[in-house]
């Protein structure tokens, strides 16, 4: 099945769910198949390192390719965010109160228009392997995001474990702590990949929005790097 043909698909399944949102997620496929999704209508791409999509979004423009929204959603460091900012539209992944204060501080130094969407990573699974927020921060996180200019906290993103995520637990926790959090964010959810989306559908349709970050089931299996 070619690329187009799987995003037609998928954006046909979400229409079916209320708020549902295709990320194609790009990390390590060549810039031929993001043209092959953006033919088919697709505009939001997400990436995990700062230097691939710096030169992806290049490409893309130089191609007359400019209304691309790029979702970060890979572990970014501090001192990459001055290199992300001007060309990110969506930050999937704020993992600590540093990273939020210097995504705040850099947006501001720049004089930046209105503000960035962002979404705080949750470790719903507790896991050790993983960063993010545990569950009882979060009112606490709440309190310091209001302080800092220029984020719009959109929600809660979270990578859960394997088992979490083929049951669905991960995705009923988060959605239960974006509903305890009520209006200090959007309510936004950001879960659910290729293997687990369908979960994530069921057990956040409550969600206004709902983003499923979806590689493999787009793009197939990334190339091999040499």
């Amino acid at each position: 099945m070619e690329v187009a043909e799987r995003v037609r698909e998928l954006r046909a399944e979400l229409s079916a769910h209320p708020g549902a949102r295709l990320i194609a997620v790009s990390k390590g496929q060549p810039v031929e198949k993001i043209l092959e999704a953006y033919g088919a209508g697709q505009r939001d791409f997400g990436e995990n390192y700062v230097q691939e999509l710096l030169e992806k979004d290049a490409e893309l423009r130089a191609r007359g390719i400019c209304d691309i929204r790029w979702h970060f959603i890979g572990r970014l460091q501090t001192n990459k965010v001055r290199q992300l900012l001007p060309v990110v539209s969506v930050v999937h992944v704020v993992s600590s109160e540093k990273l939020a204060r210097e995504i705040s501080r850099r947006w501001m130094a720049e004089g930046r228009d209105g503000t960035l969407p962002v979404f705080f990573e949750v470790n719903v699974d507790r896991e050790e392997s993983k960063g993010g927020f545990d569950p009882e921060a979060l009112p606490g996180v709440a309190a310091v995001v209001r302080t800092l200019p220029g984020l719009e906290w959109r929600g809660l993103m979270c990578i859960p474990s394997p088992e979490g995520g083929r049951s669905g637990v991960s995705f009923r926790r988060l959605a239960e702590l974006a509903r305890l959090l009520g209006s200090s964010t959007a309510g936004e959810l950001s879960m659910g990949m290729s293997e687990d989306y369908r979960a994530a559908l069921r057990e956040g349709a409550a969600a206004p929005v709902l983003w499923v970050r979806i590689g493999t089931g787009i793009f197939g299996p990334r190339p091999s790097r040499l």
